[in-house]
């Protein structure tokens, strides 16, 4: 990770860990790709390395996020999806370029050529978001019960009952919330 930039929150699915590039989204929102370059260092890490990001390519990703947050949430809460995020997702997924690939471990994967554009990896992760949104793929999106966070996220789990986007940071923080209150209460009531 760069020096100066919060954590990337990489998680198992590409669509919805790229709409956690902004976190905290109902409190004090976090940015983690503030500027082109850190753009180019989180595509790199989902294996999606692309040479370069302009200014206005970090504005057509960040579209591309919003989008997918709107159209995610929709879903989750079971709304009708807008319109214009939906719009947004099938121009991007229809612009890019990449080729889906097996692995030898049976897993698809998405290679993108050496003169890949960054809108090639915008395309991967529009094409991501469809077959989540879609429900095409095995779970089901749910909404991050913190009420500073209220991320988008696809709960693979087992039971499908998955409260927290990410357990390390949301979930343990209202945790540690809960368990400080219960704290006070005792104190509260000892006196």
């Amino acid at each position: 990770m760069r020096p100066g930039f919060p954590d990337f929150r990489l998680g198992s699915v590409l669509a919805t860990s790229f709409t956690g590039t902004l976190s905290e989204r109902q409190g004090d929102a976090v940015e983690r790709i503030p500027t082109p370059q850190r753009l180019v260092d989180w595509l790199a890490e989902y294996g999606l390395a692309v040479d370069s990001c302009t200014t206005a390519q970090l504005d057509l990703a960040r579209e591309l996020r919003e989008s997918i947050h709107a159209a995610a949430t929709a879903a989750a809460v079971q709304d009708a999806l807008p319109a214009p995020a939906v719009r947004v997702i099938n121009d991007r997924s229809a612009q890019g370029r990449a080729a889906a690939v097996l692995t030898p471990g049976g897993e698809r994967q998405w290679r993108l050529s050496p003169a890949s554009r960054l809108e090639d990896a915008l395309g991967v992760i529009a094409a991501d978001a469809i077959s989540v949104i879609s429900g095409e793929r095995d779970g089901r999106l749910a909404l991050c019960a913190s009420p500073t966070c209220r991320a988008a996220f696809f709960d693979t789990s087992r039971s499908r009952s998955r409260r927290w986007c990410d357990m390390n940071t949301c979930g343990n923080r209202q945790k540690k919330a809960r368990f400080q209150a219960s704290r006070r209460m005792k104190s509260g009531s000892a006196e």
